[in-house]
């Protein structure tokens, strides 16, 4: 048996305010949160080594992943391009 949620007052009126756009944005991250990851692929790619130097120190001062980064590069081109140019 699930246990019981309770929601305090302010909670309960902040969702009644929520906008159509809040509410899908909120079911949609819940719903992207829930799905199972993709899986990766391994790929190799030639990068001239002075810009790879250069984008690895860039990563290590901001504390992120270098390779992290190049994924979430290609994800934004990708979802925020509505044509590859």
């Amino acid at each position: 048996m699930k246990p019981v949620q309770y929601f305090s007052d302010e909670y309960l009126e902040q969702c009644r305010q929520a906008t159509p756009m809040q509410v899908l944005t909120y079911l949609e991250n819940y719903r992207l949160m829930l799905a199972p990851a993709d899986k990766s692929k391994l790929i190799s790619i030639k990068v001239p080594q002075s810009l790879l130097m250069v984008f690895r120190q860039q990563c290590d001062l901001k504390g992120v992943k270098y390779q992290t980064r190049i994924k979430q590069l290609m994800h934004d081109w990708v979802t925020t391009s509505s044509t590859f140019k």
